[in-house]
C-alpha cells in the first residue's frame, strides 16, 4: 500500500500509529483533552485505525511531551503499559500470544520490532537464556524522554500478564535513567526491586512465568501468525542494499565514538574487506557512508529535536563539539547553530500559515519498499 501524500523519511526513525493510540488511550484514561492533542497533531481516526501508517520518531517524541503536559502525569509510560493489549504490537503481538511457551512469545517482540518501528538509536533485544527483554538505551535522558523506557518495559511486563493471567511476572527491573523520586510507584507497578542507573534498560521475568504456556496459545494460529511476522520483515530486509545494512547497524555505534570498519564488519557478520568490496560495487565507501550518515542525523536532530549541539556532537560520535563544528560546516555551508535559527524561522512561518508536514494529516503509510534505512 502506497501513499501519494508520504512524508519524506526521517533518518531518525518511525513508528506505528499503533502506538500512538496507546498513548492517546492512556492520556484519556488520565482524563486529559485527546481531542485537542489529535487536533495540535493532525492525527485523524482513519490514520489512527491503520496498521500501516507511521509518524516519525520525533514527532512521537513531542506528542509524549504534550501529553505528559496535558495529564500532569510524569510516570505516563506506565499507564501506557498498563492499558497495552497484544494487538497494540501487531502481528507479533498476536503470535507471542498464540506461542506455545511465554518466553517464545515474549522474544518475538524484538525478534520483528522493525514491523512497528525504526529508531537509529537501536533495536530491542531478548537474552532467552536470562529470561530477559531489553530496550536500547536512549541517553541523554530527560523529562520527556523517560515514557519511553517506561512504557516499553511495562509494555513487555503486562503482555506477560496478560499472557498467563498472573500479575507477578517479573524477578527484576533496570532502567537506565537516574531515579526521578517515584520509586515506591514504580516497584507498585512492576512488583518486584526496581534499579534506576542501571546500565540498561531491562526486565527479567521468573522462571515459572517463563516455562508457563499462555492461555491463548494455539499451535496452528501460531505458525500462520508466525508466517506474516517472517514475510513482512522479508519483505523489508529485501530492499535493503549492503549500505542500508550497514547504516542501519552503525548509527547505535556512533554514541561517543566513531565505529571502525573492523567493529562494523563484525556487527554484520563478515570481513572488512569483504565489506568494503560489496560497498565499492554499490558505489560508496565506509568512510562516505559514515559521512553521510552523520550528515543526514545531524540534520534532523537539529531540525526535529531540542537537543543540545553538545549532545548532537556526542551522538554522532564525534570527539568534541569544535569537531562536529567543522563537519557541519563543511556540509552545509553553515554552522549548526545558524542552520537551527533558520529551521525555526521556517517553522514558525509554517505554523502561522497553519501547514502541516507530511500528508494529509502528518503522517505517512508504511510501504516496505521503502523501511529501509534513509540517509
Amino acid at each position: 500500500m502506497t501513499n501519494t501524500n508520504q512524508q519524506p523519511d526521517n533518518s531518525l526513525g518511525d513508528i506505528s500509529l499503533l502506538y500512538v493510540s496507546v498513548l492517546l488511550r492512556a492520556v484519556e484514561a488520565e482524563g486529559g483533552d485527546v481531542h485537542a492533542l489529535r487536533h495540535r497533531f493532525n492525527l485523524s481516526q482513519k490514520a489512527l485505525a491503520s496498521p500501516d501508517v507511521r509518524i516519525s520518531i520525533p514527532r512521537f517524541m513531542r506528542l509524549g511531551q504534550a501529553a505528559i503536559a496535558e495529564t500532569g502525569n510524569p510516570a505516563l509510560g506506565l499507564r501506557m503499559g498498563a492499558i497495552s493489549r497484544p494487538v497494540d504490537a501487531g502481528f507479533a503481538g498476536l503470535a507471542a500470544e498464540t506461542a506455545d511457551r511465554v518466553g517464545h512469545g515474549l522474544s518475538l517482540l524484538p525478534r520483528f520490532s522493525l514491523l512497528t518501528s525504526r529508531n537509529s538509536r537501536g533495536e530491542p533485544s531478548a537474552q532467552p537464556e536470562q529470561r530477559s527483554l531489553c530496550f536500547y538505551s536512549i541517553s541523554p535522558y530527560n523529562a520527556y524522554n523517560y515514557f519511553v523506557v517506561d512504557s516499553v518495559l511495562a509494555a513487555w511486563t503486562q503482555m506477560a500478564r496478560q499472557l498467563t493471567g498472573h500479575y507477578d511476572v517479573l524477578d527484576r527491573v533496570w532502567i537506565e535513567y537516574p531515579s526521578i523520586g517515584l520509586d515506591d510507584l514504580f516497584e507498585s507497578w512492576f512488583r518486584c526491586p526496581v534499579e534506576f542507573g542501571a546500565r540498561e534498560n531491562r526486565v527479567r521475568f521468573r522462571e515459572t512465568i517463563w516455562q508457563q504456556r499462555p492461555m491463548q496459545a494455539h499451535e496452528g494460529m501460531h505458525g500462520k501468525l508466525l508466517e506474516v511476522c517472517e514475510q513482512e520483515l522479508g519483505r523489508i530486509h529485501r530492499g535493503w542494499r549492503v549500505a542500508d545494512r550497514a547504516r542501519h547497524l552503525m548509527t547505535p555505534l556512533l554514541r561517543g565514538t566513531t565505529p571502525s570498519l573492523e567493529t562494523l564488519a563484525e556487527r554484520m557478520g563478515t570481513t572488512p574487506w569483504t565489506l568494503q568490496r560489496h560497498l565499492a560495487e554499490e558505489g560508496t565507501g565506509f568512510r562516505q557512508l559514515l559521512d553521510e550518515t552523520r550528515k543526514a542525523l545531524a540534520t534532523d536532530y537539529l531540525r526535529e529535536t531540542e537537543s543540545s549541539l553538545s549532545e548532537i556532537a556526542w551522538l554522532l560520535g564525534f570527539a568534541n563539539p569544535p569537531a562536529f563544528h567543522r563537519a557541519y560546516q563543511r556540509w552545509h555551508g553553515i554552522s549548526p547553530g545558524e542552520h537551527r535559527k533558520l529551521c525555526q524561522k521556517r517553522k514558525n512561518r509554517k505554523h502561522r500559515k497553519g501547514g502541516k508536514s507530511g500528508g494529509a494529516d502528518g503522517t505517512r503509510t508504511r510501504d516496505p519498499r521503502r523501511d529501509r534505512p534513509v540517509f
